[in-house]
């Protein structure tokens, strides 16, 4: 019999510490940054109303009604080509898994620096990240010691299963970072001119809602919740009959963007006290607010519980990601636990390698397996889910056994409206990343 999830605490533990991750704790305080603040942010919120709680029931509904991981899910519900489709989501998994895993590293080597710091040893973190181009030896090797470290503390959590190993873990590193982020807001908003960071936070110009601000808050929606037919769909077939979909993936998504909002709030009031550069892009975690807890007073207590916070929501992404692959091994392949995860640990170890390199390759590389492959992915969950998995299957998984007409427009609003939208994402990618055209939209 599959294993399921124990409580309703520990599952929701664990799926809002799956989204949050470094998707909106890293990815939206910079995305906010490069893209004007407040009008970004509404339109985020919007989006993950109306686009990632429906999507997020779908990729649910998908992985407990198979009871399946990637590889066989697909196939179970009869996509033309679902095995090799499973294939393709879990090679982009994997690759994802070893460039993430590398972002993981760098934030659990700045917890090192800001403890180090406390007791008068401190080094710049920095020199863990890639350089901008050419090769770096020392960067190189600690990203290699790094991402082996956290790789080894994936499997020993995934290794234990899902109660014993994610849900527990879950249970407590899910809290610490909400706890983490409400200290780190009360330190950053009391700062002498914080005041700018949170107005250019949560005010607005109706002429920032432009087309561009709305597709990358779609694209970022997809990201940091952790859509993409995969992380969601396994996580999924581990859900209890009685589990309500609706309720918890509206819970899941108030929580994933809760965080990312908690993360701005302790971010940007901070960056803007100390006149840094809000918009610097991805480098905004990694060598903006390292500089904003160096300004402070016992900057090194503040930077210690952010980094740890975050390096304990960071590994539970990570661990899904893991989990992704593992169960798709065990489930159609035969595979013992143990085999699945030595194997994934190994190669995982080996994609890991280029884009340690310079960011010319780990840019390209997020770009392409995080933003467009997960994209697709998404894409591939809608439409599946919609259009394949049969309509009474999808409302008995929604709704059970008295779906409502508001349940009935759910289902019709999953086939027409939500595939529509992550169409639209994975467009504005292909444009602004393959072709260069993204003003055109």
């Amino acid at each position: 019999m599959r294993e399921t999830f124990g409580s309703r605490l520990g599952l929701l533990a664990t799926m809002v510490g799956l989204a949050v991750g470094l998707g909106n704790v890293w990815r939206f305080p910079y995305m906010v940054g490069q893209f004007g603040g407040a009008a970004f942010v509404l339109l985020y919120l919007l989006i993950a109303a109306l686009v990632a709680v429906p999507a997020l029931m779908g990729e649910w509904s998908l992985g407990r009604h198979t009871r399946l991981g990637t590889l066989g899910a697909y196939e179970r519900v009869g996509v033309p080509g679902g095995r090799r489709i499973g294939w393709l989501l879990c090679a982009i998994v994997w690759i994802a898994v070893a460039y993430y895993t590398n972002a993981i590293g760098w934030v659990v080597f700045h917890t090192v620096a800001q403890a180090a710091a406390g007791v008068g040893l401190g080094f710049d973190a920095s020199v863990i990240l890639p350089p901008e181009a050419g090769f770096s030896p020392l960067s190189f090797g600690l990203q290699l010691a790094f991402t082996a470290l956290v790789l080894a503390a994936e499997a020993a959590v995934v290794l234990r299963g899902v109660r014993a190993g994610i849900e527990r873990v879950s249970t407590v590193a899910t809290p610490v970072l909400f706890i983490t982020l409400l200290i780190m807001i009360a330190r950053s908003v009391t700062l002498p001119g914080a005041d700018e960071g949170v107005r250019w936070l949560l005010a607005f110009e109706p002429g920032d809602l432009t087309a561009g601000v709305a597709i990358a808050a779609l694209g970022q929606v997809v990201f940091s919740v952790g859509l993409g037919g995969t992380l969601m769909v396994v996580y999924g077939s581990y859900l209890a009959d009685d589990v309500d979909i609706r309720a918890d993936a509206t819970w899941t998504v108030i929580g994933d963007t809760g965080a990312g909002l908690l993360a701005g709030l302790a971010i940007f009031p901070a960056v803007f006290a100390l006149g840094l550069e809000p918009g610097s892009g991805p480098g905004l975690l990694f060598a903006t607010v390292p500089q904003v807890f160096d300004l402070l007073p016992a900057g090194w207590l503040f930077g210690l519980l952010f980094f740890g916070g975050l390096s304990g929501a960071a590994l539970l992404s990570g661990v899904a990601a893991y989990e992704v692959l593992v169960a798709s091994f065990t489930d159609t392949l035969g595979w013992s636990r143990r085999r699945a995860t030595s194997t994934v640990y190994a190669v995982s170890l080996v994609l890991a390698l280029p884009p340690m390199i310079n960011l010319r390759i780990f840019v390209p590389w997020d770009l392409t397996f995080g933003s467009g492959g997960q994209t697709f992915g998404a894409l591939v969950a809608v439409v599946t889910v919609g259009w394949v998995m049969s309509r009474a299957a999808l409302l008995e998984q929604i709704a059970g056994a008295d779906a409502s007409p508001a349940d009935r427009a759910l289902v019709r609003w999953l086939r027409w409206v939500v595939p529509t939208a992550v169409i639209t994402a994975a467009t504005w990618w292909f444009l602004a990343e393959v072709v260069g055209t993204v003003e055109a939209i």
